[in-house]
């Protein structure tokens, strides 16, 4: 059996490139299918949250005739960071990696975006920002995980006409979109699961930035909960990778989001543009209101909003979005 080598969407800006994946060790278990049910749907969302990492595998980037060579963390993760001697083109672009089985070079091509000239930019968390996780309730989290397939769950009303405005926020070539990132606690064992949802409801194409692997059961059931730090670091990197964009940053109250983006602010005065968050539950939270409003003071735009519509009417209030559209 042949070590199995993922990749991730990466990105680039004029100087440099990242793009980054995962080792895992050969095994005879087929890889998770989105499309079971009930029973079948656990198993194969259980066995995500098994996989064994491979540490130290030598990794191969394809770029401008050159093979660069790195190797995988103790969790299996690779990540390059390139710079570049000439830029490459704008929109997506495709990459190549390979690792070695023997004598076997194994080949996978991914896909990195470098962002289009344009003003915007727009960072979204996940779970109960666009997709309906139950975030708040942790049982009911893991049982819709367990029993749910991509089929079966649900995006929050009015969120893809939503993205779908933004993406296009500035531009008149509809041809160029702007670029798109979900930075989110989910664990990188639900990667697939994430880009299949987003495909399967015509949500933008975006990079998407998630936390370190689990591989264990006992992993599984604290999924998407623990510190939130790494989102923090993640979203301030974004920011400075592409420093000429105005950002909007799009979460939700049922954990960090707003004192994560209050803290954005304060460091990135003149970089966030508005700042989104879903109301999770049936009242607004104080503390919420209360980072909503510090960063209101530093000239952002803010919206708290238990409906999607509301959000896209405030987006057409601000110029961020055009009139005649959704």
């Amino acid at each position: 059996m042949k070590p199995i080598l993922k990749l991730y969407r990466g990105y680039a800006n004029e100087d440099e490139l990242i793009v980054m994946g995962h080792i895992f060790k050969p095994t005879n278990r087929e890889e998770y299918d989105f499309q079971k049910t009930k029973f079948r749907n656990a198993k194969s969302v259980i066995r995500m949250f098994r996989i064994k990492t491979q540490a130290n595998a030598d990794v191969y980037l394809h770029h401008e005739g050159q093979k660069i060579k790195t190797k995988s963390l103790a969790d299996g993760y690779f990540k390059f960071c390139i710079p570049l001697q000439k830029a490459i083109g704008y929109g997506w672009v495709e990459f190549k990696v390979s690792i070695f089985y023997g004598d076997e070079e194994i080949f996978e091509t991914g896909s990195l975006i470098r962002p289009y000239q344009g003003q915007f930019g727009f960072i979204s968390d996940i779970d109960d920002t666009f997709l309906v996780s139950h975030t708040r309730n942790a049982f009911k989290k893991l049982y819709i995980l367990l029993f749910r397939n991509v089929n079966d769950r649900k995006l929050f009303e009015g969120v893809v006409p939503h993205y779908q405005a933004l993406s296009q926020a500035g531009r008149d070539n509809r041809s160029e979109q702007n670029a798109f990132f979900y930075v989110s606690s989910s664990e990188w064992n639900l990667y697939r699961f994430i880009v299949d949802f987003t495909k399967l409801h015509q949500l933008p194409r975006a990079v998407l930035l998630l936390k370190d692997i689990k591989t264990s059961l006992t992993d599984f059931f604290v999924t998407g909960r623990g510190n939130h730090n790494h989102k923090f670091e993640k979203i301030k990197h974004i920011l400075e990778m592409y420093p000429h964009l105005k950002y909007t940053l799009l979460g939700d109250d049922s954990q960090e989001d707003p004192y994560l983006y209050e803290n954005i602010c304060k460091i990135f005065p003149l970089t966030v543009f508005a700042v989104y968050i879903r109301q999770t539950s049936r009242h607004k939270k104080q503390k919420t209101i209360d980072a909503l409003k510090i960063m209101e003071e530093l000239g952002v735009k803010t919206c708290y909003f238990v409906d999607s519509n509301q959000a896209i009417e405030h987006s057409k209030e601000i110029g961020l979005i055009k009139i005649d559209q959704p």
